[in-house]
Order: structure tokens, then sequence, then C-alpha cells
């Protein structure tokens, strides 16, 4: 085993892209990007600390959850969550994002990278409601590139094919939790009832 330390390394091993592969990169949300979003129910956002370390978190909603302005920009809506707001707070020092948005059963992914301004508003937070409430704040993206992402990995996941799945694994809150902080098995209890209850009323 050795270490791949330099790009002509890393090319001797992988090769080079072929030169029309940059073509699928563009600098706007071309048509078929905007559709694809519309129709997206999820997207990764991902965000980076003050350290240069990177974060990913999901974003969901109905299909359509994630609007374009006029300009052309991405308004993605904060709903409800743990209050730890890691990716709002490193958005206010590094507005650089990546974003990955995902359509079921569709094998292709969709890549945009931009900058990040948060902004508030009651007209702008009932646009952005889910059906239960008001977002609390959008992310607006200002895209600098776009492109589609090929299916190799999806495919090669079956992430798709129901039968390739595992049993579902169910995590516990409580004692993810108490591990960390001592509590006890009262403690779990109560964590992970608060929990299920927020599944059920605070979507």
């Amino acid at each position: 085993m050795f270490e791949i330390e330099n790009e002509t390394q890393l090319r001797d091993i992988i090769g080079k892209p072929n030169p029309m592969a940059r073509k699928k990169i563009y600098p706007y949300l071309n048509e078929r990007m905007l559709e694809f979003i519309a129709k997206s129910p999820l997207v990764m956002l991902a965000t980076v600390d003050e350290f240069g370390f990177p974060t990913i978190s999901p974003k969901g909603d109905k299909a359509g959850f994630v609007q374009i302005d006029k300009q052309g920009r991405l308004l993605i809506p904060e709903l409800r969550g743990n209050k730890l707001a890691f990716s709002l707070t490193h958005i206010l020092k590094h507005p650089q994002v990546a974003l990955f948005f995902i359509v079921p059963g569709s094998v292709e992914t969709l890549r945009v990278h931009g900058h990040c301004q948060l902004f508030s508003g009651e007209l702008l937070c009932k646009k952005l409601a889910s059906d239960s409430h008001n977002a609390l704040l959008a992310m607006q993206v200002s895209v600098d590139n776009a492109y589609f992402h090929c299916a190799k990995a999806l495919l090669r996941s079956q992430l798709w094919e129901s039968n390739s799945w595992p049993e579902p694994i169910k995590i516990s809150f409580g004692k993810e939790i108490a591990e960390n902080s001592g509590a006890d098995t009262q403690f779990i209890k109560q964590v992970d009832d608060a929990v299920a209850g927020r599944y059920e009323t605070d979507l």
C-alpha cells in the first residue's frame, strides 16, 4: 500500500476524463435540472465549519419543497428540527454550499454548488411552508454551477431495489445521549417517547 500524494499519481491510476465530460457542467439551472428539482423530496446540504470540516444535512419535504425564484436562485426552507443549526451557523461564516438532489426511483442525481444567504420574513416563510408549519427561515442559494451525476453509484448500491434492502435500523436517540452523558434508563425511555411523538405531530 502507498499514499497517493499528488494529482499526477492520481491520474496514473484513474485516468483523465473525456474533454466532453465537462460540458455537462452549467453555470445555471437548465430546464432539465429545474424539472428534477421540482420532483425531488430530498436534498443533501453540505456546508463547511470554521475549521474547514465539511458536514452534510438532509433537507426534505414533499416534492417541490425547494423553490426557484425569478433570478434562478434556490429557496430551501428550514423547517423544525433539533435547533443545533450546524449548517445555518456555518453558512453565516462560510456561504459556499453544495447540494445533492435525489428523486425516488431515479438513478441519476443532481449536484449544485453555490453561495447561500439566510432570509426570513412572514410572506417568505409562508410561501415555503410544509403541510403543518411555516418555514422558520429560507436558505437562498445563488448557483455557481450545476450538473447531473451519472447512475453508477446508485446502480451498484441497488438503492431502489427493495429486495436488496436490510431490515430497517431503529435508532434510539435516548441511548445515544445517555451513553455520552451517563443518564439512566428512565431518561432513555423519555427521550425515545418524545422523539416518536414529534415524528407524529411536529413535522
